[in-house]
């Protein structure tokens, strides 16, 4: 994945964005902003645009699409105004979202704010990932269920790879921005682009569904323009169906571009690449138009502004601030009956800390599903006597049934939530410990290590050990586990996630990383 940061007008950055737009077919949309965290009369100011292009046509693989991050906080938003206005309403780029209009709400009230009147309040054509999602769960024959699906869930079912939301709530208006900011960002509207290309493969291989596209509008062009947008809404509700109905009439008729563009409706300057007929079929069928009305330019007035809250409601928040501090032994005291040895539940809020408590020697397990209830978090914890990590506030009202057995993470970033758990609980954290458990599922080494024969024997069928490695003098471990396999290169262990490369320094890195973090050496 090809990531750039734009944070300037003249840089070439900025040169390589207008030329890739040109060439672009397919965009996935996201934004990012600081959260607000108590009820404003304004919007949140959207500082982060992310924009992932899909450049040439259906060949063209998602995973070599490009990603650029425009840095609205330095960009001088009326001047690229135009740029972004024209990309939302180009009928040659099809805009990816999930659940956009949020996004398309606060982007639009940013630019106003800061001299790019009017805003924006259309982007079409759109299509919105959950809309995709709910196709692709129909023609699999599964049921249709009413919840929407978080991002994350729908890349993880559709695409196999997980997404991490941990950095979703972080204070987006700071800079520079840290790695970990900038790799998420990139991949919420990155993975936009793969899960289009699973359900355009899958519409193009149901060759009929695109010929009764062509069926149904051949004869909408025999209606007349008045005819078609009179016609009952009743097979799609969406109002880029009938705008797409209407413009096939104005088509038939006229074939000069200025027609084309007097019919949609919209003064667009036709710079980009027109796009192929699969593509268009596909937008034809399922786009939609995706605008703000005159009230959604305001943030809605809530119905609790100007009730007094309960002396009970006041008492319950102070009590939920103040279990975020830790207070009395944990469940592994000795004095309670425990071994002396740490123990940890991370939800899925606090994922990453898992493995970062992991790579220091910490025992830190995760839920046993991906989903779980506050019962079933609350009742693993009890069973294992381990502390739950969590930064969900509603978590906390739980506290009641295990005491001492919930803490409130306040850090977003990893390496700070790290160290915030080492200092609440004084752990002991000594340099022999880092690396010292396996980072995938949280098991201890087997004490014994392997040699090379026996190293290839529990790996058939498993784990795929680089012919590199054959030659050299090596000594192998193995989770007890999961019964993952890593080996020690020039004195250092590490697991190698790519077979084709022997690096022996990733775990010498690694171990390097939370001397420093953990501040060790000092």
């Amino acid at each position: 994945m090809d990531t750039h940061i734009v944070s300037s007008f003249d840089s070439s950055e900025f040169t390589h964005l207008t030329r890739t737009l040109s060439k672009s077919t397919v965009i996935g949309l996201d934004a990012e902003w600081k959260p607000v965290r108590s009820q404003r009369s304004t919007f949140p100011t959207v500082t982060l645009l992310q924009l992932a292009c899909q450049i040439g046509d259906d060949s063209a693989g998602w995973d070599e699409s490009v990603v650029f991050l425009l840095d609205l906080s330095s960009l001088p938003l009326p001047s690229i105004w135009g740029l972004i206005k024209d990309v939302l309403v180009s009928p040659d780029i099809l805009k990816l979202g999930f659940k956009f209009k949020q996004d398309l709400i606060y982007l639009s009230s940013t630019f106003r704010a800061q001299g790019g009147n009017p805003g924006f309040d259309q982007v079409e054509p759109y299509m919105d990932i959950t809309n995709i999602y709910k196709f692709l769960q129909h023609k699999q024959g599964k049921k249709i269920s009413k919840d929407t699906k978080s991002l994350s869930a729908i890349c993880e079912e559709i695409l196999g790879l997980h997404l991490s939301k941990e950095l979703q709530c972080s204070d987006w208006s700071h800079r520079p921005l840290t790695e970990e900011q900038i790799r998420y960002a990139a991949k919420d509207a990155h993975c936009l682009l793969g899960i289009f290309k699973i359900f355009q493969a899958k519409v193009i291989k149901e060759g009929p569904l695109c010929n009764h596209v062509n069926e149904q509008h051949q004869s909408n062009v025999s209606l007349g323009l008045k005819g078609i947008l009179e016609m009952p809404d009743c097979e799609n509700k969406l109002v880029g169906r009938k705008f797409c109905n209407a413009l096939d009439i104005v088509q038939a008729t006229a074939s000069s571009e200025e027609c084309e563009r007097i019919a949609r409706g919209v003064e667009v300057i036709r710079k980009t690449k027109p796009m192929d007929e699969s593509l268009w079929k596909i937008v034809r069928k399922y786009g939609e138009k995706l605008f703000l009305r005159v009230s959604d330019r305001n943030p809605k007035a809530s119905r609790r502004k100007g009730k007094r809250r309960s002396s009970v409601a006041v008492c319950e928040e102070k009590q939920l601030e103040n279990y975020g501090d830790w207070q009395g032994p944990p469940p592994w005291d000795i004095s309670l009956g425990g071994d002396g040895c740490p123990k940890f539940l991370c939800d899925v809020m606090v994922e990453g800390l898992a493995k970062h408590l992991r790579c220091v020697g910490v025992d830190a397990a995760v839920p046993h599903s991906r989903k779980p209830e506050p019962r079933e978090l609350i009742d693993q914890a009890y069973k294992e006597k381990r502390v739950l990590l969590t930064r969900d506030a509603k978590l906390l009202r739980h506290q009641y049934l295990i005491k001492n057995q919930i803490y409130r993470v306040n850090n977003l970033l990893k390496n700070e939530q790290l160290l915030e758990v080492i200092e609440a609980f004084q752990l002991k954290i000594s340099e022999d410990q880092l690396m010292s458990r396996c980072t995938k599922c949280n098991g201890r080494f087997i004490q014994k290590p392997l040699t090379v024969e026996e190293a290839i024997e529990a790996a058939k069928g498993f784990q795929k050990i680089p012919n590199c490695l054959f030659d050299k003098n090596l000594e192998f471990w193995q989770c007890m586990d999961c019964n993952q396999l890593y080996w020690e290169i020039n004195a250092s262990m590490t697991v190698m996630p790519n077979p084709s490369k022997c690096q022996g320094t990733q775990y010498h890195n690694a171990v390097q990383k939370f001397i420093d973090v953990c501040q060790l050496k000092e």
